[in-house]
């Protein structure tokens, strides 16, 4: 399995967890922005969005960029690749599993386990 800095995985599903955080990162996947326009559609206010935003910096999910007073954003993609590449490993894991399990109940006849039970 390829090994993943723990803590680092742990920001990432952590900033991934709050439907506001993840909204902020829908809209970013269409491209650049700045922070008020980022902010526009939500109904909190702008310290609130600011912190969603600084969780999702933490995280490594976004980069900030200033132009005078403007921030802007941008979407980072290699902390979603790695959240992935860990999430694929156990995919791979669980599907074998059920495979196997799916095999056993399609496949084994429940009348041999009685049979060798009672010999």
């Amino acid at each position: 399995m390829v090994k993943y800095i723990s803590h680092v995985l742990d920001k990432v599903f952590a900033a991934l967890a709050h439907p506001t955080r993840r909204a902020l990162l829908e809209r970013l996947a269409q491209g650049d922005t700045s922070v008020s326009d980022l902010a526009t559609p939500f109904a909190m206010s702008l310290p609130a969005i600011s912190k969603h935003l600084r969780v999702l910096e933490q995280a490594g999910l976004i980069a900030r960029t200033k132009d005078g007073r403007v921030h802007r954003l941008r979407l980072r993609a290699q902390p979603m690749r790695d959240a992935a590449a860990w999430l694929a490993y156990y995919q791979q894991f669980w599907d074998t599993r059920l495979d196997a399990l799916d095999h056993y109940l399609h496949h084994v006849d429940p009348t041999d386990e009685q049979k060798e039970q009672t010999s």
